[in-house]
């Protein structure tokens, strides 16, 4: 039994590359624990098998239809393999993160540090390390946060100088930020940018 011969190639397209493609983009979009290709196969073939039979109608009638010209055909199966697995992805993903759903699910971001910073915002930022030292700075848009399944890390663009009561004072001058290791942080406090 040769597994390259073309029925045999043709089917392992059909029926892991699809659900094989839904799962990377989820894990784009959801980053959490990695798994290893091989425990992901039998959920690939499940993926596909959910993406043909939403697109059960319109396969049925493209096969019943008089159109054999290349160019369709392989617009139509591109469609198929490629552009509605990562389509189903993203609907998936607007329908989890809706209040309506969430009574009934978790959340999809596994961790609240990947929940806060995804959002990109901007923070006066305070983080607290295990030593009791606090340091202050800005959060931003040259700011960045690692997301799971790496540790928490946080780069902070400005750092500034605390003054007794904690208020934020001024930047700190010749620095270019700061990187903290998640070793180090007991917790991060977010204030409001003004």
């Amino acid at each position: 039994m040769n597994i390259w011969e073309a029925d045999k190639l043709l089917l392992f397209i059909a029926f892991v590359i699809p659900g094989f493609l839904s799962i990377k983009v989820y894990q784009l979009i959801f980053p959490g624990t990695e798994r290893p290709v091989s425990s992901m196969l039998v959920d690939a073939i499940s993926y596909s098998c959910i993406n043909y039979s939403i697109l059960f109608v319109p396969i049925y009638y493209f096969f019943e239809s008089d159109i054999k010209s290349l160019i369709p055909t392989l617009l139509f199966y591109f469609c198929v393999l490629f552009l509605f697995p990562i389509i189903w992805v993203i609907v998936w993903k607007y329908i989890r993160t809706r209040n309506f759903f969430q009574k009934s699910a978790p959340h999809p971001t596994s961790k609240p540090w990947d929940w806060v910073f995804e959002k990109r915002e901007s923070y006066w930022v305070k983080v607290v390390l295990k030593d009791g030292t606090i340091i202050g700075g800005l959060y931003s848009h040259n700011s960045f946060s690692s997301s799971a399944p790496a540790p928490e890390q946080i780069y902070l663009e400005e750092v500034w100088i605390l003054d007794e009561e904690g208020a934020f004072k001024r930047k700190k001058n010749q620095t270019k930020g700061v990187i903290i290791l998640n070793s180090e942080i007991s917790h991060i406090e977010l204030r409001e940018l003004e």
